[in-house]
């Protein structure tokens, strides 16, 4: 494994997620084609797909965090945007904090402020 390259979020409508990521993110994307858009976050690849709706199955098994520098900040930007609070703010260590929202298509969107991950 060479480390994490893409999250990829399934919507059913494709030009209103990439508005929203775009609001929510703060950055327009990279690749804009019918079938995929694609923002650069960081350096790592947040992909938007769409689906038809009766064909994918939302869960909260697994949450890909994004890195913010302030979770207080972010999580009342995504609030403000209509995102739902699934995982209040929370210190899970040494003052790593954690939280989490859904989209408005119920993808749950992580994002953390870990001062101790560097990129290598």
């Amino acid at each position: 494994m060479a480390g994490l390259r893409t999250v990829v979020y399934k919507v059913p409508d494709l030009n209103k997620a990439k508005e929203w990521y775009a609001k929510a993110f703060r950055t327009q994307p990279y690749f804009d084609e019918p079938f995929y858009v694609g923002f650069n976050i960081g350096g790592y690849e947040l992909g938007l797909l769409p689906y038809e709706e009766d064909k994918v199955i939302h869960g909260n098994a697994s949450t890909a965090y994004w890195a913010v520098d302030n979770v207080e900040e972010m999580l009342a930007h995504l609030k403000d945007l209509k995102a739902e609070i699934v995982e209040e703010p929370m210190d899970v260590g040494e003052g790593v904090i954690v939280a989490a929202v859904k989209d408005p298509w119920n993808n749950i969107v992580g994002i953390i402020d870990n001062p101790f991950f560097k990129i290598t």
